[in-house]
């Protein structure tokens, strides 16, 4: 199986080149020549494990089966997600309805994006070992609030790769932020910037295709990839959990084998519904994707219109991980359905760069309109979403489900189409404890671990381990920056933390303990260069380049005394 560029049809790649890789040269995203049919009677009898390994082994053709195992294995195994079930399905059809809940937050982040985040760092260093020849791959994540988590603890102390996140500094909830901001591991980093996910995401594209910083990273063996759904084997795990959910349900007698079902996602960045699409083309039978919304709008209005407009509005809300305008995925899609043509798929992404907005052709909007329904919950339906579920069915959704369900319920209203609907849900709900809460109209404590503890009291449901976890954990990284500036070399910089980080290149001796300062008034103590005078005891912020290690982190950490290189947490 190769691949080629969404905007690069001489381009040709295989599967780990496509992922050690991330993006195309030219911008493009790589997609799979054709589309393996899957046996789902050959998938009926399999563990998720087993179901992982049959996807990923028709895409994956350059990877042994020993390696796919392993892989998988890695991922799923091992106790890494509740009572080793990675997707459970929950049925809440005792009204009725064919309404059933794909649960994709039993891993260690609590979010759906464990799903791929867990098995990514295994693929993507097997297709360095094969491609890159032993080159460090530098990470680079934009993030709406769960990938860069999920991505952060997938990615901890992998050999031959390092990780630099960037989220909007008030973009995402507080649970979410200090998921990353207490992030263990010697080869991580975690930036806000002063803006939102489109921001940061496109800072992200900037910096992939900037040739200078490329060769700055060449000179030290390392090159740039992705954990974003951009990179393939992001995407690719994901199709797994969708026939597992259809197997699932049959197993449960809920559907016959061949029964088609609707796929309800709730989407910002497009890559999780894409992937449902994904398991159509390989023999899934879905008759419907139904898209869900947040206030942002923007690929409701393009479902129904066929224009993809940017120029609006952004509203940050209740749901952070879809406050997003620009879905960097549907270019995948809509290669597909414009018969892959490269030139009118090229024009239309320049067009949304240079003027922010794209009409398809009449075409391509009626194949969109064939398969997709898009709708849309404001902040306040999502609350009214949440206290409807929880007092009809018994069951606590988080904001993004919600979206879902909401948006689902108005699909059957306008449709009448009660199809068994398969919704997905995206991330448990004590990851926005505050904002499930205005659901049971209680007074608030102001903690957000307090909030959990009432929002479990009031619902009888547990908080996650990994959630009550947080509690106790160090804060590492406040760091903030411009959108502006995410490539520039100021001590926060991709530049300067690729080609340093985790380990300090400079011989460093420790003469006693050091501190570093998270307000950026101290920034180290304690330090001298081999055979150099001592440093003074203080390095301000605004001088960055007279020590390697300057930085904003606080993580006191123990180092011999005969090292002569430093790898302290905080050095990077």
């Amino acid at each position: 199986m190769n691949y080629n560029s969404t905007r690069n049809a001489a381009l040709q790649v295989t599967a780990a080149q496509a992922i050690a890789q991330g993006i195309s040269e030219e911008g493009g995203l790589f997609v799979p020549q054709s589309f393996p049919k899957a046996d789902l009677n050959d998938m009926l009898g399999l563990d998720y494990i087993g179901r992982a390994e049959y996807v990923l082994s028709r895409f994956l053709t350059d990877f042994t089966p020993e390696e796919i195992k392993a892989c998988a294995e890695s991922a799923y195994g091992g106790g890494k997600f509740d009572d080793n079930t990675p997707a459970p399905v929950v049925s809440l059809d005792e009204h009725g309805e064919n309404k059933h809940i794909l649960e994709l937050w039993h891993g260690p982040t609590c979010a759906f994006k464990d799903m791929a985040l867990q098995i990514l760092p295994h693929l993507l260093t097997r297709s360095l070992k094969k491609t890159a020849d032993g080159k460090t791959a530098v990470i680079l994540v934009a993030t709406s609030g769960d990938t860069g988590k999920a991505a952060l603890e997938g990615f901890k102390d992998v050999a031959g790769t390092e990780m630099i996140v960037f989220y909007p500094e008030n973009g995402v909830s507080p649970m979410q932020k200090r998921q990353m901001n207490t992030q263990e591991g010697e080869n991580v980093c975690v930036c806000a910037i002063h803006g939102n996910f489109d921001d940061a995401q496109t800072g992200v594209k900037k910096i992939f295709t900037d040739p200078a910083l490329k060769a700055e990273l060449a000179r030290h063996n390392k090159m740039f990839s992705s954990a974003n759904s951009i990179n393939w084997g992001r995407l690719l795990p994901q199709i797994v959990y969708y026939f597992s959910a259809y197997l699932d349900l049959v197993n449960a007698k809920k559907i016959k084998m061949g029964d088609a079902i609707n796929v309800v996602v709730p989407t910002g960045n497009f890559g999780n519904i894409l992937a449902s699409y994904y398991a159509k083309r390989m023999g899934l039978p879905v008759h419907k994707f139904i898209c869900a919304s947040n206030s942002n709008n923007v690929l409701t209005d393009f479902i129904r219109t066929g224009t993809y407009d940017k120029k609006r509005a952004f509203y940050t809300t209740i749901s952070p991980s879809m406050d997003i305008l620009v879905s960097s995925n549907l270019e995948r899609l809509l290669y597909h359905l414009c018969g892959e043509d490269t030139e009118k798929l090229t024009g239309w992404m320049n067009a949304l760069q240079s003027g922010g907005a794209y009409t398809v052709d009449a075409a391509t909007a009626d194949a969109v309109r064939a398969l997709f329904y898009g709708g849309c919950c404001d902040d306040k339906e999502t609350v009214e979403v949440i206290r409807n579920t929880f007092e009809k069915d018994g069951y606590l959704c988080d904001t993004h489900t919600a979206v879902a369900v909401g948006v689902y319920e108005q699909y059957l209203k306008e449709t009448g189409d009660n199809t068994p609907a398969v919704i997905a849900s995206t991330a448990s709900p004590y990851k926005f404890p505050d904002s499930v809460l205005d659901a049971f109209d209680c007074e608030k404590p102001a903690d957000p671990f307090a909030e959990a503890e009432l929002l479990a009291k009031l619902s009888n449901t547990k908080i996650p381990a990994p959630i009550t976890a947080l509690r106790t954990k160090p804060v590492r990284f406040e760091n903030t920056c411009a959108a502006a500036d995410m490539a520039a070399r100021n001590g926060q910089s991709v530049k300067w933390r690729c080609t340093r980080s985790p380990i300090c290149t400079f011989p460093l001796v420790q003469i006693s303990r050091w501190m570093c300062s998270a307000a950026g008034k101290t920034m180290w103590s304690g330090w001298r260069k081999t055979g150099a005078p001592s440093l003074p005891k203080r390095i301000p912020l605004s001088s960055p380049g007279i020590f390697p290690g300057a930085c904003g982190w606080k993580r006191p950490e123990r180092i011999s005394r005969s090292s002569k290189v430093c790898r302290a947490k905080s050095c990077c």
